[in-house]
């Protein structure tokens, strides 16, 4: 029988991640993800720009500062301590690093959407939801995956 969630556990385990000695939430990181997916689809449903002038914003604040929470930050780790869920702690080097990939993804399409290059932003949008929807719904880290494939072999 076809077990996806022992195919995950052997695939990721191969998997380097950039180690730090800070934790954080992994639930909260997964909320983020679902607010980041519902910020991009309705940044197109509406077309607006302002919804990823807002998700840019915000994984700057994630990525690049010292700040504790940036706002979805804040309204994930409300809504978990509102559900009451245990804490489940993963590291939080590799979730930084996504965090800047999300930088990167957002402020891609904010510069394509300003140029009227609305298809090449919506091919943009629909991989970062596509990014945010692998954390959300199955806890799978592109950060953890693109720094073991593209960042860590040039460290060798």
């Amino acid at each position: 029988m076809f077990n996806l969630k022992k195919i995950k556990m052997k695939s990721m385990k191969q998997l380097v991640c950039p180690i730090s000695d800070e934790r954080i939430n992994e639930h909260v990181t997964r909320i983020n993800a679902f607010f980041g997916v519902l910020l991009v689809v309705s940044g197109f449903a509406l077309n607006s720009v302002f919804f990823f002038v807002f998700l840019m914003a915000d994984f700057y604040i994630r990525a690049f500062t010292k700040l504790r929470f940036s706002p979805i930050s804040y309204v994930s780790y409300s809504t978990v301590n509102a559900l009451k869920w245990n804490k489940k702690s993963v590291d939080k080097a590799p979730k930084i690093f996504a965090a800047r990939l999300g930088f990167l993804l957002s402020t891609t399409i904010v510069v394509l959407l300003i140029l009227q290059l609305n298809t090449a932003a919506m091919v943009i949008g629909g991989i970062l939801a596509f990014f945010a929807t692998l954390e959300f719904a199955l806890a799978i880290c592109m950060g953890c995956i693109m720094y073991t494939y593209l960042i860590l072999p040039f460290y060798k």
